[in-house]
């Protein structure tokens, strides 16, 4: 940018001229979408104000998701929306359904954070448009791509726990319409951690190698999509080699070899009507080889999706989506295990084929009211034909206020072995039933404010969602000490979940945001009608972040309070005599911090989390006598680990940071 400088005296017009100036305008790190479903997108600048080394460690300062191990063997993460295990969310990649069946229990390891450019969180029963299995919400990742600025960002990070990444990403413009795209990712485990000293691998050695190489075409009447992906991963945890006896150790190992290739096509009839069709394939084999002590679970498989897809706005209120889907899931199991380990009519995971279709009618009235009905009908080789009907509302009186309503229903297929195999490390017994297919309806509503306050705009969110099962699968830890039951409803089970959360810019680049959510979980077990097990009654959220007018630097604070909650009762019975564990754990609190040096083209990290310290102190029950049927590590309601720290660099290579 040149400008000439008219203020001087006795100098031409055109003989001083200033630098070339850069003017740039820092994005929200997430901001709610405008449209009736209620969903926030969480940008790059909010996943900078953490590690965010995976998809699962990038809800840190996130109000509504949580991240909870599953069990403290394997390392086994999941996310939990609206009081609800992330099963009920469904995961998608760029609007495609991704990581299902036996990726489900360690996806949120499977994609780095480096790799992606956003992520969509969506309440509730979500658009038809992407299926069926939306029951408390979506998660939809969006990679970067190869149309973006033209670059290459390697980002170094490790951590006081011995663990190394190396991540990736470099894109090139072949042509004005040709753009590929590299990412890379490469993690290690190098050190034992054993905190509390029970003998057990507080964090499993993790050695992971995953690439993707995408491809588009950006036509003026096509658009084309496409790529490769593979992972590689090994997995390691169970006892330290101290504290096996007689050298017959308590391992656990899991590798696994997961290959994706997906491709899209758009083509464009009437851009002025935005009228448009378009297809959308892929295909997945996910090979998982995995022992627990002297268990063995091996599972090869495949899945197949395709979805053709038409969109079309008749007018400036009126637009019309629909389509034909079909999912093809193909597990194919083994299992070794010891006569009673592992038994029932619902021991095998099952082939499922489902073909439907859909449709979605919009009318919006110039942003002020919207109406979005939604229906589709699928049949299931397994559980043959059912409706999904969903309608979204918004109604919008002024700039200022928004409110949403929403009511739908969401289906799922259970593919126990696959979801549950980290269960396997328990000494318990499993049981499971022939499954029927989940269902439940979700009601949610919202209301929104911006308010200016002294010149600053103060945003406000109220909201409730209440979901309620029609059937669901089950872990019934509470049926019988010695056995985890796996089975259908056997009678209520709901969740009702109400937050409130503010953001307020106290002074330019200072912003502080506040939330509280309240839970309330409950779930038919053994024939009570009792608090879900395992599940937080509140959550509140403080985070505060400060970047310097220059942006050179950049602080970034969140404080957690996770609530108690009820642990499953009874508990394992060792000599016949109850083993001593309460009957509810406590409220903790957690504190993440990450100070920021930005460069002209790299940046230095470093930070902390879980610096107060807080700590489950045994998450394994009975970790002395690990091949005794009373031997536990999947019963964990807080962290593992203790304080940790780190530190990274992102080093940007002819692109924007």
């Amino acid at each position: 940018m040149s400008a000439a400088a008219q203020d001087v005296p006795d100098a031409p017009l055109d003989s001083i001229s200033l630098d070339e100036v850069t003017v740039t305008h820092r994005a929200a790190g997430t901001h709610r979408l405008g449209g009736p479903v209620d969903a926030t997108r969480i940008n790059r600048q909010e996943l900078f104000k953490a590690a965010c080394c995976n998809l699962g460690e990038s809800f840190t300062t996130n109000p509504s998701v949580d991240v909870n191990y599953s069990d403290a063997a394997t390392g086994a993460r999941q996310i939990k929306l609206l009081g609800l295990s992330g099963t009920y969310v469904q995961m998608l990649s760029e609007n495609m359904p991704n990581w299902r069946g036996a990726a489900i229990p360690y996806a949120l390891g499977y994609i780095p954070g480096p790799w992606m450019k956003s992520i969509l969180v969506s309440k509730g029963a979500s658009s038809v448009r992407n299926g069926y299995e939306s029951i408390t919400g979506q998660i939809d990742v969006e990679f970067l791509k190869p149309e973006d600025e033209q670059g290459a960002t390697i980002n170094l990070y490790g951590n006081s726990e011995g663990r190394i990444e190396v991540n990736a990403d470099a894109n090139r413009h072949l042509t004005s319409r040709l753009n590929t795209e590299v990412l890379a990712h490469y993690e290690r485990s190098l050190r034992d951690m054993d905190g509390n000293d029970d003998g057990f691998m507080d964090m499993p050695h993790v050695r992971q190698f995953s690439a993707q190489n995408r491809w588009d075409w950006l036509g003026d009447t096509y658009i084309f999509h496409g790529g490769l992906a593979l992972l590689d991963e090994d997995r390691q945890s169970g006892q330290t080699h101290d504290a096996a006896h007689d050298g017959h150790r308590y391992d656990i190992g899991l590798k696994t070899h997961r290959y994706e290739g997906y491709m899209k096509h758009a083509f464009f009839l009437d851009r002025e009507h935005g009228t448009n069709i378009a297809l959308m394939a892929s295909a997945t084999l996910h090979r998982l080889d995995a022992h627990y002590g002297n268990k063995r679970y091996k599972t090869n498989e495949r899945n197949l999706y395709a979805q053709l897809m038409f969109e079309t706005t008749f007018t400036v209120r009126h637009t019309l989506s629909a389509g034909l889907s079909i999912n093809h899931d193909d597990p194919d199991n083994e299992f070794t295990v010891a006569p009673g380990q592992l038994y029932g009519p619902g021991a095998r995971d099952q082939r499922e084929t489902t073909s439907g279709a859909y449709a979605q009618y919009t009318f919006n009235a110039d942003d002020r009211w919207i109406v979005m009905a939604g229906i589709r009908a699928d049949h299931s080789s397994l559980h043959g034909t059912f409706v999904t009907p969903r309608l979204h509302l918004k109604f919008a009186p002024t700039d200022k206020v928004s409110w949403r309503a929403t009511i739908g229903k969401g289906y799922r297929t259970t593919q126990p072995l696959a979801q549950y195999n980290y269960l396997m490390a328990s000494g318990r017994s499993i049981i499971i039933d022939e499954l029927d297919q989940e269902a439940a309806w979700n009601m949610g509503t919202s209301i929104a404010f911006s308010l200016p306050i002294a010149g600053k705009l103060l945003k406000a969110n109220l909201e409730y969602h209440y979901t309620y099962f029609d059937n669901q699968t089950v872990v019934d830890y509470e049926m019988d000490p010695g056995i985890i039951y796996i089975h259908n409803l056997g009678g209520l089970s709901y969740s009702r979940t109400f937050q409130a959360d503010v953001s307020y810019p106290i002074l330019s680049g200072f912003e502080l945001t506040a939330a509280c959510r309240i839970n309330n979980v409950k779930t038919t077990m053994a024939g009570l009608l009792d608090e879900k097990p395992l599940t937080n009654r509140y959550k509140g959220l403080f985070t505060a972040s400060y970047r310097t007018p220059l942006g050179i630097w950049q602080f970034d604070v969140t404080l957690q309070l996770n609530g108690g909650g009820r642990l499953p009762n009874p508990y394992l019975s060792i000599e016949g005599a109850q083993y001593n564990m309460p009957v509810r754990f406590h409220a903790f609190e957690q504190l993440n911090a990450q100070v920021t040096r930005w460069f002209r083209h790299f940046s230095i990290y470093i930070g902390g989390e879980n610096l107060t310290g807080r700590r489950q102190s045994n998450p394994i029950i009975n970790a002395a006598n690990p091949w005794s049927e009373q031997f536990e590590p999947t019963l964990v309601w807080g962290p593992v680990t203790g304080a940790m720290a780190y530190a990274g660099i992102r080093i940007n290579l002819g692109r924007t940071l």
